[in-house]
């Protein structure tokens, strides 16, 4: 049985794992150095609600979706998205495009592969050196001993692929290197304001687009948006820097972004009432600017045994991207799998 390691519980790391479902001699374990699943599509709980700090809307363009198509329709089908409804103020939207909200948080896109994976999924999994043994992959971390993978798919942002430690040093030779270190991201923060049961939010919309301050892009009513409103549970919302600000504070002591953030919001929303508490979220790799060029939702590092990446960085950062980009890559892993069963089919019934 073949062990495969997908390095990154975003939804291009769960879509693969979940494409790999089922594969030929494949057993799948899917590491995260965050406390949860989600990546960038993450939802972030509060004793009195949710909010989606990451992704806000899955936006489907079906001249553009393809064969991708049926993942939008799946996950409607299952409840997991439904059409946004709400009111956006400032949103452009193309002719024929649908918007789509997660009522349980964007989140639950990602839990919803995983689930479908069957994988063995941890977390609070920092992978730091990846090195050959034997033929196979050496995985190490920050805590826990080593493991052992026949196949390792790295879907975490470029950078973090970059900054690994052990042969993928040598490994990475210098035109993919080249090509990798082209990657570039946008920076931006993001907060998150929680407020008890019965708070009012007098706005007449549920998101709005802010293009005329410094600070500010977008601002949501999240639970409004994503049409969970209840009396038991309180409202929260959701506050977007713009790239620029994001990209000047990108260091910054968090708690100083945090006032900054808040004063800009009090402007704006000057009857905003005092959230029950903030959670302050600083997105270093929010959106791809310049993926990798020409290339097919992947690089393969090296091809015995398998070392591959993929991710937004290689297509582009929404939910079309990560799925084409999962597709990608699962198609380039099955036939290293086929092979793991076509060497179990010579082996004396003894030693499967």
């Amino acid at each position: 049985m073949a062990r495969v390691l997908v390095v990154g519980a975003g939804l291009t790391g769960a879509a693969s794992a979940a494409l790999l479902r089922g594969a030929p001699r494949g057993q799948v374990a899917v590491w995260d150095k965050a406390r949860g699943a989600g990546g960038r599509m993450s939802t972030t709980r509060a004793d009195r609600g949710s909010a989606d700090l990451g992704a806000q809307f899955v936006t489907c363009e079906p001249e553009l979706a393809g064969p991708r198509l049926s993942f939008y329709e799946e996950l409607v089908s299952h409840g997991i998205l439904k059409p946004l409804t709400a009111p956006v103020e400032g949103m452009v939207v193309r002719e024929g495009s649908q918007n789509y909200v997660a009522p349980q948080g964007i989140s639950s896109v990602v839990k919803y592969y995983l689930e479908q994976s069957g994988a063995d999924v941890s977390y609070e999994q920092h992978v730091t050196h990846i090195s050959l043994r034997d033929g196979r992959w050496e995985v190490s971390r920050k805590t826990g001993p080593p493991e052992q993978f026949d196949v390792v798919i790295l879907t975490m942002p470029v950078p973090q692929i970059l900054q690994l430690q052990g042969d993928i040093v040598d490994i990475i030779n210098g035109s993919q290197k080249q090509q990798l270190e082209s990657v570039s991201y946008s920076s931006r923060y993001a907060l998150g304001l929680f407020y008890e049961a019965g708070a009012g939010i007098a706005v007449p919309w549920a998101a709005q687009y802010i293009s005329d301050n410094p600070c500010i892009r977008f601002i949501s009513i999240d639970n409004k948006k994503r049409n969970i409103e209840s009396p038991e549970i309180g409202p929260s919302v959701v506050v977007h820097t713009t790239v620029s600000f994001g990209s000047e504070h990108l260091d910054s002591d968090p708690a100083e972004v945090q006032q900054i953030i808040l004063s800009h919001l009090q402007r704006i929303l000057p009857s905003l009432p005092k959230p029950s508490s903030i959670k302050c979220q600083r997105w270093r790799y929010s959106q791809v600017t310049r993926a990798v060029p020409n290339c097919p939702g992947q690089m393969i590092l090296h091809t015995q045994p398998l070392l591959i990446c993929g991710g937004d960085g290689f297509t582009r950062s929404n939910f079309d991207g990560c799925i084409e980009s999962a597709m990608s890559l699962a198609e380039a892993v099955k036939p290293h799998l086929q092979q793991f069963q076509s060497q179990a089919a010579k082996l004396p019934l003894d030693l499967l």
